[in-house]
């Protein structure tokens, strides 16, 4: 019997703004809250709550981590390959 594989993870990638915050993190606690936050999320990125707006651009989803007190604004592309993380709040 040949070995099952796990889902394939979606890419973490992070706009502009969000790279800046990323930078400000000094914490070991909250880079590893948010390293937490990101595997959650790149493995299922539906995993947030989709965030009402406009059909115009991309629809945002807000993923939450109460234990780990980690918030994620992010959208995902149109094949779910790779994440786009536009907000961190730890």
């Amino acid at each position: 019997m040949a070995p099952q594989h796990s889902p394939r993870r979606a890419r973490i990638a992070f706009s502009h703004s969000a790279a800046k915050q990323l930078e400000s993190l000094t914490s070991e606690v909250d880079i590893h809250a948010l390293d937490r936050a990101l595997v959650v999320v790149s493995v299922d990125p539906e995993v947030g709550e989709p965030i009402p707006g406009d059909a115009a651009g991309p629809q945002l989803r807000q993923y939450t981590d109460d234990l780990e007190r980690v918030r994620l604004l992010y959208w995902v592309t149109a094949l779910h390959t790779v994440v786009i993380v536009a907000f961190i709040e730890v």
